[in-house]
C-alpha cells in the first residue's frame, strides 16, 4: 500500500464539522501524510449580520438562542489549555493542534497565493469536508488524484445544500452518505462510494447531522484505504436524476415542523 499525502479543506464549525474531524482524527491511518485542514470563512460571502439573520430565520426565537449560547460556550471553550479541557475539543483548530497537524486559513480558497500553497505540498488528494467555497478548475487540477467531496446524501438526489433536513422533510427513511469526486459542478462529480444509514425514530436535524458526521469519518478512512490499495471504482452521477436544494426558508421550516420533525 502506498501512503497519501493529503489536505483537507473546511469551515471553522465547532458543532457539525468538529465532531468529523474528531473521529476521523483518532481513526485515521497514521501512514498517510496529512499536510494541512485548511479552514475557509463559515459564511462563505455572505455578512455576518446576513448569517445571523439566516440562522434566526432558520432556528426561530427559542432555538436560535439555544444555539447562539451553545457558539459562544464553544467559542471560549476553543481558548483553553489542554489541561482545562479534560479531553474535550471545541474546534477544529484545536482538534489539529492535538494531533501535530497543520491548521491554516484561507478566505478564498481559489485565489493564486492559495493556490501556489497548494501546488508545494505536492498532493495526493484535497478532500473537502463541508468546505464553504466551490472549488474551480486549477485548485482541482493540483493533486495527483484529483479532489473529493463527502456529502450527506444518496447522491444524485439531493444535491445542494443542508441534505439532512431535505431527505427528513421529505419522509426519507433513511440518509445517503456519498463520497464523489470534485468537477465544476455542485455535487456532480462521479460517486467513488455511497452508503444509507436509517433516520432513527423520533430523531432530531441536530443530532441525525452528529451521528451522519461520525459515520462520513469512518467512509473517509475507508475511501483513503481504496485510494492506497487502487481500489476505487467510479459510478456515474447522472445529472437527469438529479434533485437540488437551497438552504431552508422560514417557510419550509415552519412545514417541517408541521410535519412532526425538530431541528434540536
Amino acid at each position: 500500500m502506498t501512503p497519501l499525502s493529503i489536505a483537507f479543506v473546511t469551515q471553522d464549525d465547532p458543532f457539525y464539522v468538529r465532531v468529523f474531524f474528531e473521529e476521523f482524527m483518532d481513526i485515521r491511518d497514521r501512514s498517510d501524510a496529512i499536510k494541512a485542514v485548511v479552514i475557509a470563512p463559515a459564511m462563505g460571502k455572505k455578512s455576518f449580520l446576513a448569517l445571523l439573520r439566516q440562522m434566526y430565520d432558520f432556528y426561530g426565537p427559542w432555538n436560535f438562542l439555544q444555539v447562539g449560547v451553545r457558539y459562544v460556550f464553544y467559542r471560549l471553550a476553543s481558548k483553553l489549555p489542554a489541561w482545562a479541557r479534560r479531553g474535550r475539543f471545541f474546534s477544529v483548530d484545536q482538534i489539529c493542534r492535538h494531533h501535530g497537524i497543520r491548521a491554516t486559513y484561507a478566505r478564498n480558497i481559489n485565489a493564486p497565493e492559495f493556490l501556489a500553497h497548494v501546488a508545494q505540498w505536492d498532493l495526493d488528494l484535497l478532500i473537502s469536508v463541508a468546505a464553504p467555497q466551490v472549488f474551480r478548475e486549477p485548485l482541482i487540477g493540483l493533486p495527483r488524484l484529483g479532489c473529493i467531496n463527502i456529502h450527506n446524501s444518496k447522491l444524485p438526489k439531493y444535491r445542494g445544500m443542508l441534505p439532512n433536513f431535505w431527505q427528513m422533510f421529505h419522509g426519507e427513511k433513511t440518509v445517503g452518505t456519498t463520497i464523489h469526486r470534485i468537477n465544476a459542478g455542485i455535487d456532480d462529480g462521479e460517486i467513488l462510494m455511497q452508503e444509507e444509514t436509517l433516520i432513527h425514530a423520533g430523531e432530531d436535524l441536530d443530532s441525525l447531522i452528529r451521528r451522519t458526521k461520525v459515520l462520513g469519518a469512518r467512509f473517509m478512512v475507508e475511501m483513503l484505504r481504496r485510494f492506497r490499495t487502487n481500489e476505487v471504482r467510479a459510478l456515474p452521477n447522472p445529472k437527469e436524476e438529479a434533485t437540488y436544494f437551497t438552504f431552508p426558508t422560514r417557510r419550509d421550516v415552519a412545514e417541517f415542523r408541521k410535519r412532526g420533525f425538530r431541528l434540536i
